[in-house]
């Protein structure tokens, strides 16, 4: 049995087809677990939702901003913009299957037996891996629960910038969402900056990726996250970020997560 953490898909349904070949990835003894941002974007994001689907319980995925941006359309607090390319399933008789699927994942998964934590943008420098998982419940609860189109609406935005534990109401839910899934740079006292979407060497002064500030509260664990394509592949133990820019023509990388060293695999994007 193996597990396969993989990068952001957005769409690329044809990529991600390509990697499980190249993986040899069997869903009647392997898992897989996908950093989010299934959809958006890319050429076919309906393809990937019903691969996903069909694959059944051997897949775990965490949400990302895409896929949040896609249940506040889908919920029509939000317009639909050409560029994410998401009317064929908006349009879809089984629209409520889709929405139904991404509502019940997480914004963070942990394996103890793979010492493994999964999250789309990363796991906030100053939470430890118990809060984390407490606070992303937080924001579960809030989609699955009768306020949901109110939590669509009221999670965009980039403020709180500062993480307060006395936060509440929907300022606390919306900083929550934007570390698990907008998070790349951190100030000394960690406060997010989310305009900065470039490399990490080229941080403005004054802000750091969040992986490099020391985080104790991880313990044993390993990271796995996606989101910040413009960084690469990121191998920083206990730190690995899959995003390898799939839907701006790069590749599409998986991670052997029992293997006993990095085990990073990639497949390139775009027809071949």
């Amino acid at each position: 049995m193996a597990t396969w953490a993989i990068g952001d898909i957005q769409g690329c349904d044809a990529a991600l087809d390509r990697l499980l070949k190249t993986i040899s990835f069997d869903s009647q003894t392997d898992r897989l677990w996908l950093v989010g941002d299934l959809v958006g974007r890319g050429p076919d994001s309906l393809a990937v939702l019903d691969r996903l689907i069909d694959l059944g319980p051997c897949v775990v995925s965490v949400l990302g901003n895409h896929d949040l941006h896609f249940l506040a359309v889908a919920a029509g607090v939000r317009s639909p913009k050409a560029v994410e390319k998401l009317d064929h399933i908006l349009a879809h008789p089984s629209l409520a299957k889709y929405v139904d699927f991404l509502k019940n994942q997480s914004l963070i998964h942990v394996c103890p037996n793979l010492n493994a934590v999964m999250a789309h943008a990363g796991v906030y420098p100053k939470w430890t891996v118990g809060q984390a998982i407490a606070l992303g419940g937080e924001v579960a609860d809030a989609l699955r629960g009768t306020q949901c189109d109110e939590f669509l609406c009221h999670m965009y935005g980039d403020a709180p910038r500062c993480w307060d534990p006395t936060l509440s109401g929907w300022e606390r839910l919306r900083f929550i969402t934007n570390a698990f899934t907008r998070m790349r740079v951190v100030d000394q006292h960690g406060c997010l900056d989310l305009n900065y979407k470039g490399g990490v060497a080229a941080a403005p002064s004054g802000l750091r990726a969040w992986f490099d500030i020391p985080n104790p509260g991880l313990s044993h664990y390993r990271v796995v996250f996606g989101h910040w394509s413009d960084s690469g592949l990121v191998n920083q133990p206990p730190y690995l970020g899959l995003d390898s820019g799939c839907i701006w023509g790069g590749s599409l990388s998986a991670v052997h997560l029992e293997a006993g060293h990095v085990n990073i695999v990639s497949v390139p994007c775009g027809p071949l």
